[in-house]
């Protein structure tokens, strides 16, 4: 794997072996010394055009705690506020040694671009790109998922497993989310039953051919389907066009049809877990009720995220096989 750019670039074989690896990660951060000597000596770039707190700080954790030497670089205050252009900006990153480059770009393809276009030989992750693809999120959220749903409820060991056999319903603003696209992709991999749950006006053209089913009724889903997992998306006012974007009434009118209230939450199974990819619109798509819920796994995704994303840099970075994984500490 030279690159990670969308979750169409892993197969079974691969999505398995990067959770697997994540998995032995998560073992060596419940230590009290925490950083592994795995990648020192190497440069990681956080290369962000958009803004971003939760998956900035996961990258640069994860890279710091596998003893990389980190650069952030934010596109506000730069270079790039004063015109200067991706291939600039790559060949810059390039010729200050780094290693591996984790972009945000609100282009969709940018990534891509990067990637295959001779600026940087370093390995690229796609960080979110658009309406496009957020690889690593999905990641993190299988991760999640496995260790809850697989294995006995998560008490036996889920090492190779995928998620064969598992229903998630994927529930509101998906025509804007990158986050659903990558992950109808990876959970369809994995073996999932994806359902989307939207108003007809945040589903995209073409969601046909999707491996997923598509639903206009949340309370419908959540009773005919009982699904093991929900995981509610983000409503991205800053992509649409006014306040209300003209893609929903209200926000009073989509709690009420897509959000999952105090209600909607006593209508899950009892194994259920709930999810959200941060940050959330609470009162919104989520009730304060459902988000901090016992079922709710969303802080959790957080710190999961921390160790997905240091496995895909170790096997981007140190192309070991992940039975090799050091966990010596630093």
């Amino acid at each position: 794997m030279k690159h990670l750019l969308s979750a169409q670039d892993l197969d079974r074989a691969a999505a398995v072996r990067v959770l697997d690896t994540a998995g032995q990660m998560a073992a060596t951060q419940a230590r009290e010394i925490k950083k592994l000597p795995t990648l020192r000596g190497r440069t990681v770039v956080n290369l962000f055009f958009e803004d971003s707190t939760r998956t900035r700080i996961s990258f640069e954790t994860a890279a710091k705690r596998l003893s990389a030497d980190v650069i952030n670089f934010s596109a506000k205050g730069s270079s790039v506020s004063k015109g200067e252009s991706l291939k600039d900006t790559a060949l810059t990153l390039q010729a200050m040694g780094a290693d591996a480059v984790v972009i945000r770009h609100h282009a969709s393809g940018a990534p891509h671009t990067l990637a295959h276009s001779g600026w940087t030989t370093g390995a690229v992750v796609n960080a979110g790109d658009g309406t496009h693809q957020h690889p690593t999120q999905a990641l993190l959220d299988a991760f999640t998922l496995r260790r809850h749903l697989v294995g006995d409820g998560g008490r036996a060991d889920v090492t190779g497993r995928d998620l064969a056999g598992l229903k998630v319903a994927i529930v509101g603003d998906v025509l804007h989310s990158r986050v659903a696209r990558s992950n109808v992709q990876l959970l369809h991999t994995l073996g999932a039953h994806v359902t989307l749950v939207a108003p007809p006006t945040l589903v995209p053209v073409g969601v046909e051919a999707w491996p997923a089913q598509v639903s206009y009724d949340l309370d419908g889903v959540l009773a005919e389907l009982q699904p093991d997992a929900v995981m509610m998306l983000r409503v991205q006012r800053e992509r649409m066009s006014t306040a209300g974007g003209g893609f929903f009434p209200s926000p009073l009118e989509y709690s009420r049809g897509y959000g999952l209230d105090a209600r909607r939450l006593r209508s899950l199974a009892e194994h259920a877990i709930v999810m959200h990819p941060g940050p959330m619109n609470r009162g919104l798509e989520i009730s304060a009720e459902a988000a901090d819920s016992a079922r709710s796994v969303i802080v959790e995704q957080v710190a999961n995220g921390v160790a997905v994303r240091m496995a895909v840099l170790y096997m981007l970075l140190a192309g070991e096989p992940t039975t090799n994984v050091k966990v010596d500490a630093a």
